[in-house]
């Protein structure tokens, strides 16, 4: 999932704690690879700062320091984009597997949840039955209810199963791992574009991704965003989704990333149709699984990072050292 945000989530009063913080990053310094038998250091106290106080003019300003003394290589390396009318073909040459399915939400979960939940309750049932007296009667009875009431609930109001859904679904072997590459993708896609990171999380109910960027907060919020940003915002929000299809045969974390991608799309100036709109879906599903695609060890360094918990600052670190 994509979050922009703009400010800090919580203001953070200064204690020892973030006083040691900040002391420690002062001192934070890096090596950068040098044909000379000397190997210089660089300081990337700057960048540490920034990101503690949360503020996204301070950050990008550090990077394209850094990446003027020739640290931060990758940072802003893919800055043009330009959108294009793109076929399903074009998605499926590249190596995502079905691409004609791909904004079709996936219900594997939902599924497997649901089936579970009968299966269990029902096969409990049977057995409760053998219980004596009244308890043979009394405890199957209960034990169906509740796959009714899961029933009812998930047609009512789907949204409170959702809990209970992502638990079960980490029962997965491949859970862990599809979560860390569609959130590591949108981080880097964002990172290569030139668009800074607040924080993530990789966290059962709250994988996401946050950027930092005021600007572009400022046009979404005004219905003004306009198509160069669009096409950014798009990259970003799609790049997910992307890696899952370049990985798997079906795409589980989709349906928060359109969702954000209807917003972007809602909030842009000149409005688009939705023979526009499709295509605006394809074509940055493409781009951003290019991307992925020829940045491969810099996703899987990223991924190995946020799955560790690095903080941004070492998943930056993460990107940057792959030669």
């Amino acid at each position: 999932m994509l979050h922009l945000q703009s400010s800090p989530l919580v203001s953070l009063p200064k204690s020892s704690i973030l006083d040691f913080s900040i002391a420690f990053t002062r001192s934070r310094r890096v090596s950068v690879r040098s044909s000379s038998s000397t190997v210089p250091e660089i300081d990337i106290s700057d960048l540490a700062s920034a990101l503690q106080k949360k503020d996204s003019d301070a950050v990008r300003e550090a990077l394209d320091r850094l990446t003027e003394v020739g640290w931060a290589k990758k940072w802003s390396s893919q800055p043009y984009v330009s959108r294009r009318t793109t076929s399903l073909r074009e998605l499926t040459s590249l190596g995502i597997k079905n691409a004609e399915s791909l904004a079709i939400p996936s219900t594997r979960d939902d599924a497997a949840f649901l089936f579970t939940v009968v299966g269990v309750t029902g096969f409990l049932g049977l057995l409760a039955g053998q219980l004596p007296g009244d308890w043979g009667f009394f405890v199957p009875y209960l034990l169906g209810s509740i796959s009714l009431v899961v029933l009812a609930v998930g047609s009512i109001s789907p949204g409170l199963l959702q809990a209970a859904i992502g638990g079960f679904s980490s029962l997965f072997p491949d859970y862990q791992e599809r979560i860390a590459r569609h959130e590591a993708a949108h981080f880097l896609v964002a990172y290569l574009l030139g668009l800074p990171i607040l924080n993530y999380s990789l966290d059962l109910g709250k994988e996401h991704v946050n950027l930092i960027d005021e600007r572009l907060e400022k046009l979404i919020y005004s219905g003004q965003l306009d198509a160069k940003e669009l096409d950014r915002l798009a990259v970003v929000a799609m790049a997910g989704l992307a890696a899952e299809g370049l990985q798997y045969d079906k795409v589980i974390g989709q349906s928060a990333d359109l969702f954000t991608l209807q917003r972007f799309i809602n909030r842009s100036k000149p409005t688009l149709s939705k023979d526009q709109q499709q295509n605006l879906t394809r074509w940055a599903v493409l781009f951003a699984a290019t991307l992925i695609k020829n940045n491969r060890l810099l996703h899987e360094s990223l991924m190995s990072a946020m799955m560790n918990k690095a903080s941004v600052l070492e998943c930056i670190e993460a990107i940057e050292k792959v030669v």
